[in-house]
């Protein structure tokens, strides 16, 4: 057998179906659409439902939309802690114990409702800025868990950033702009005179 004795295996290549070429061609006027409608017409774009709220529009009406990256916290109110001896220290596995909580889940967040008396050491995911106030008034401590395990004071977290040294920053440079421009200003109208 020689290269040009190969063909394709017959039946498995059809000739083009020539469409529009007259009526004793066999598919001339509507080229085998039928009469009408859109299918005779052009092509229907996916998910078109003849004019009606298609289904992608219908069904997550005004749901708003799930934030990947939010938290389920527990929140417990400081009130809630008076139930342990001075001295104490809180966790989130604590509160389970005590069925202050039924379940861990993203953590916990500590809020200001209520009045704590005693010290304790809190340790939790988050406080609220009143939570830390009262639990550091009764001489206790606040202390954030992260995300990494690591431990570290809630009131560092909730410290506001001061920007006086910034606001001080551009006042010193256009004191040095105006002192770099007077040389060149004097020698230019030396230059001048």
């Amino acid at each position: 057998m020689d290269i040009h004795d190969l063909s394709p295996a017959p039946g498995s290549r059809r000739r083009r179906k020539r469409v529009g070429r007259g009526i004793s061609a066999g598919q001339g006027k509507t080229c085998g659409r039928g009469t009408k409608g859109d299918k005779a017409r052009g092509q229907t774009r996916p998910g078109f439902e003849g004019g009606q709220t298609p289904l992608h529009r219908r069904l997550p009406r005004l749901r708003g939309f799930n934030n990947i990256f939010r938290r389920d916290l527990n929140e417990v109110n400081v009130g809630r802690l008076e139930v342990f001896e001075a001295g104490a220290e809180i966790t989130p596995d604590v509160l389970l114990e005590k069925r202050i909580i039924r379940k861990l889940r993203d953590g916990v967040k500590i809020l200001g409702k209520g009045d704590l008396s005693k010290k304790l050491t809190v340790k939790a995911t988050a406080f609220s800025k009143s939570a830390v106030q009262k639990i550091e008034a009764a001489g206790g401590t606040a202390v954030v868990i992260g995300s990494d395990g690591q431990e570290r004071p809630a009131a560092a977290q909730q410290a506001p950033a001061t920007g006086e040294p910034a606001a001080a920053e551009p006042a010193v440079a256009e004191e040095t702009g105006e002192s770099a421009e007077s040389p060149a200003e004097a020698s230019d109208e030396s230059g001048e005179a």
